[in-house]
């Protein structure tokens, strides 16, 4: 069939909620996909930070055939071998203590809320606590993930939502006091907001949240979903600060295609949270997604790409700003790593990832007006001087 007969076929039958981009992926390569009519795509936008090890890695599909071919789904009433090591593994990235697997990131945050709260009613005895999340921030779709999620739009046509959530301004430590009260449980932050226009937090903001939740016995919550498993140039980007959280959340990259995200917990907020009974998943964690969980820390360790990712970060930051010094609507380039946003003034954002998408080049966009690169994490400086003179073209036309 012809890519418009494919798009019209997924329209009569998949709900319209995406405004998806009249492009029929069918295969990729590296760095690369291609669509039904053969074009070649270089995509910085890894299926949204998700495929960190490119398309059709070798060892990476083999590692998935392998556990096919084994065992694909237990159910969590029974032991198996590739939730240990994932686990492992896991635990050991984030020098934290328990892990939880879930089917996706937003289903992380509903986890991760979940145990903030049984960590308070544990201390306490009694329920009704209160969770301050961030303005502009953006946790998932689900109705406890949109309670926290600090976008009006977002909400509004789903209120009421959860209720005792209070937001405070992000990278404004007396803003955030301001909403503590002696009911809230938890701090919840993007140490790098994401979908909000690529905005990292400051290392003051971090070490000023660590220290208010220390004091008063309020778990600390980083959501690593978008800006986590090495996308930083570390495996998360709370580790470039020296502050950890009690809980963080994860998923995209962490399965690098398969769909899997989890919440690890610190040994005190394990301790005195979630017990048997209290939270569960039929899918999460099974043998088929934690054989891919443990095959992706075992290629990233061999090969080196947090190391990559760290060496070539300053070639890909050159690139962005010499667009921002020649382009009058390039105001200005932030972000950390391979997550890295263009604010575009007086141009619209939607145009100009129209122009790359036809050039050649995938990109998208984040914050409304903030054009965003989060390419898999095995891209060359080749890569990036093709991305850079693909997007000038877009630019300048």
């Amino acid at each position: 069939m012809k890519a418009n007969e494919w798009m019209n076929r997924t329209e009569e039958s998949i709900l319209h909620t995406y405004q998806r981009f009249p492009v029929v992926l069918q295969r990729g390569e590296g760095a690369y996909l291609y669509d039904t009519d053969g074009k070649k795509y270089l995509d910085f936008t890894a299926g949204i930070a998700v495929c960190a090890l490119g398309y059709n890695d070798p060892e990476y599909n083999q590692a998935l055939k392998d556990q096919v071919d084994t065992l694909l789904h237990t159910s969590n009433l029974f032991y198996h071998e590739p939730l240990a090591e994932a686990g492992r593994k896991l635990a050991a990235a984030s020098g934290m203590s328990k892990v939880f697997f879930t089917n996706s990131g937003t289903e992380a945050i509903e986890g991760a809320l979940k145990a903030a709260k049984k960590y308070a009613y544990t201390k306490s005895g009694h329920a009704d606590w209160e969770i301050v999340a961030m303005e502009h921030s953006f946790h998932g779709r689900s109705v406890g993930a949109l309670s926290v999620t600090g976008t009006a739009h977002y909400r509004e046509p789903f209120e009421p939502l959860m209720g005792g959530v209070r937001f405070a301004a992000f990278n404004d430590l007396e803003s955030v006091k301001a909403q503590i009260t002696d009911k809230t449980c938890a701090v919840i932050v993007e140490p790098i907001q994401g979908e909000g226009g690529i905005y990292p937090a400051s290392q003051e903001f971090l070490e000023g949240l660590r220290r208010l939740c220390d004091e008063k016995d309020i778990l600390l919550i980083f959501d690593e979903i978008q800006c986590g498993m090495g996308r930083t140039g570390k495996y998360f980007a709370w580790q470039w600060y020296g502050v950890q959280p009690d809980i963080m959340t994860c998923a995209k990259a962490l399965g690098s295609g398969v769909p899997v995200g989890a919440f690890v917990l610190n040994e005190r907020a394990a301790a005195a949270s979630l017990a048997p009974g209290d939270h569960g998943t039929t899918y999460g964690g099974n043998p088929f997604v934690c054989a891919a969980v443990s095959k992706v820390f075992d290629l990233y360790e061999k090969r080196g790409l947090l190391a990559h990712v760290q060496e070539l970060t300053p070639y890909l930051e050159e690139k962005l700003d010499t667009l921002v010094e020649k382009y009058g609507c390039v105001a200005k380039r932030r972000g950390k790593g391979f997550m890295q946003g263009l604010v575009l003034e007086g141009r619209p954002v939607g145009e100009v990832v129209s122009k790359a998408i036809d050039n050649g080049l995938l990109v998208i966009s984040a914050g409304g007006n903030v054009l965003r690169l989060v390419p898999p994490l095995i891209i060359t400086k080749e890569h990036i001087d093709e991305m850079a003179t693909i997007l000038e073209k877009a630019l300048a036309e």
